[in-house]
């Protein structure tokens, strides 16, 4: 700890050398003349001293890891005792085509499944919708029915491998489908281990990705964290992400903010409907970006560690240290990749990749090179895949833990974020809260802002991207890239129309009855979702359903 005697003479010794050593090395070689800045803009300095740590204290927060608050990391061997989960998101087409992607990974090392649906799924329709048309497996996996699911998840041990689903608004009804396929494999629900992102506030700040009005939406995720908590002890029923706001735009302190308000909205819900915090806060989890910016991100996941164990423990009064813990995954940054020059983003990505290790993440997804341009083909996810494993096994960055914890620069930038953070949070109060900030377009328009700020930098050449504005050529783009199946819509349609003919019919109609009766009511909808899909109600029929009860939400224009 420096007492405050000992800073001021280190204050003197700083400003002697700035005005001797320095001033007479910027002479004979001066700094170069564009501003220095982080991704998000914020101003670096030439040199950090234990005086840019506002908190002259910040021994104090900072400990060790494994201790409260957590700043360097969950667990006190973090990953020398075990690496992080290597997940690659994966997901298009039809669901044979997946679940060979699925088989390919893990033969290639990955250790847990990431599964990425197709557009007509994460809005709640059929493949053969009129809405859904021309959107079959572009952007994942075509998920339908339960038939579908089985498909997908076909000779995979889910009771040995854990599964993450990114998807949202209709989370309750995919979640149901895998609980529904691992019964018939004769797994129990409490032997599975996995997540479901099933972030519903994000999608009105960011994503879009939304179906029902807010207040029924965030009834749909407290059913699932309540099942969770009572019948599916492993499984995180909640990913609160930060991924889909920096990719809208955000600068990191607005991913860091936005991303906790919407976590510590959840507690709020969670604890309404009657749950002690410690019944449900262990199971929480979080998902972040690992953007350009390699200190600027470590800093931001060492900030998040620290706000949610405070809070958890001083806010929300959580007794059980598990409750405090901030589990998250990253995936490197989507947006950052360029279609120009697609090799670049190898690098890019391993160097996102390594901000993930060093902040501390639990779980990590590389892009793959050729993401600009179309879905992984094979080569690039696997270099995505390798890219961590040679992270893991020859950098040497996973022998220690914590290796930059009290690097001045690192520690001022996790105090300046954590300090933004609270400073954002306060004005989403002021709002009155989440809901009414989100009504008030008061999230839109701070992303927006920081969006149009990044590209104009871009654009007027004052933010290099190499290979778009800086470094450019003009060769042809010849990596491989990926090519599904020409007939695999054919096929999803025909194998939808099969289930349907073959189906009870009766049961069908009585399991979505039910369901409407629930969802007009107050009981938990989740028994009722999962008695529908073991019956082979489609994906849509049940949306259907929950339209008619929560109605369909359309965005406030707030131009």
């Amino acid at each position: 700890m420096y007492d405050r005697q000992k800073l001021e003479q280190l204050r003197q010794e700083v400003e002697k050398w700035e005005e001797t050593t320095v001033q007479r090395s910027l002479s004979r070689l001066p700094e170069r003349k564009e501003t220095f800045v982080t991704t998000s803009s914020e101003p670096v300095q030439r040199i950090y001293t234990p005086l840019d740590v506002e908190d002259l204290d910040y021994l104090r927060d900072l400990g060790l890891p494994g201790e409260y608050p957590f700043t360097r990391g969950i667990h006190p061997t973090m990953h020398r005792g075990r690496l992080w989960t290597m997940r690659m998101f994966a997901g298009f087409g039809t669901a044979e085509e997946t679940n060979a992607r699925f088989k390919y990974l893990l033969q290639q090392g990955q250790t847990g499944l990431s599964i990425a649906f197709d557009l007509p799924t994460l809005m709640g329709y059929d493949t053969d919708a009129p809405e859904a048309l021309g959107e079959f497996g572009k952007c994942g996996v075509a998920v339908s029915s339960l038939k579908d699911m089985e498909i997908l998840l076909q000779d995979i041990p889910l009771d040995k491998v854990s599964s993450s689903m990114t998807i949202n608004s209709p989370a309750a009804i995919i979640w149901a489908m895998y609980i529904a396929a691992a019964e018939k494999q004769g797994v129990r629900p409490d032997q599975l281990r996995g997540t479901i992102q099933n972030d519903i506030l994000k999608e009105y700040i960011a994503q879009k990705e939304f179906i029902f009005p807010p207040e029924p939406s965030m009834r749909l995720v407290i059913d699932t964290i309540e099942y969770g908590s009572r019948y599916l002890p492993q499984w995180n029923t909640i990913s609160i992400s930060g991924y889909h706001i920096r990719e809208a735009g955000s600068t990191a302190a607005q991913e860091l903010a936005f991303t906790l308000a919407d976590g510590l909205e959840y507690v709020r819900w969670t604890i309404a409907r009657g749950l002690d915090i410690d019944e449900f806060a262990p199971r929480l989890s979080f998902f972040f970006n690992a953007h350009n910016d390699f200190f600027e991100e470590i800093a931001k996941y060492r900030a998040a560690r620290r706000i949610w164990a405070r809070e958890m423990k001083e806010t929300f009064g959580a007794k059980n240290p598990r409750s405090w813990l901030m589990r998250f995954h990253t995936q490197t940054a989507g947006v950052s990749l360029t279609a120009q020059q697609p090799e670049n983003n190898i690098v890019r990505v391993a160097i996102q990749a390594l901000a993930a290790v060093l902040g501390g993440t639990q779980s990590l997804h590389t892009n793959s090179m050729d993401e600009a341009l179309a879905l992984p083909s094979e080569q690039a996810v696997t270099i995505a895949l390798r890219t961590q494993q040679v992270i893991a096994e020859e950098s040497g960055v996973a022998n220690t833990v914590d290796p930059l914890g009290g690097s001045f620069f690192v520690e001022s930038q996790t105090n300046r974020l954590e300090k933004q953070a609270y400073d954002y949070f306060r004005r989403i109060e002021e709002l009155g809260g989440m809901l009414p900030a989100i009504e008030k377009g008061f999230f839109q328009r701070e992303i927006s802002d920081a969006a149009y700020r990044y590209q104009r930098e871009v654009d007027e050449g004052q933010r290099k991207i190499v290979g778009v504005n800086a470094y450019v050529d003009h060769k042809p783009i010849s990596i491989p890239i990926l090519e599904m199946d020409p007939e695999g819509y054919d096929r999803q349609v025909k194998r939808l129309q099969a289930v349907r003919a073959e189906r009870d019919s009766g049961r069908v109609g009585q399991a979505l009855d039910r369901l409407r009766i629930a969802a007009q009511g107050t009981e938990n909808t989740m028994p009722y979702i999962l008695d529908a899909v073991r019956a082979y109600a489609t994906l849509g029929e049940i949306v259907a359903v929950l339209k008619e009860c929560f109605g369909v939400y359309e965005e406030p224009n707030w131009i």
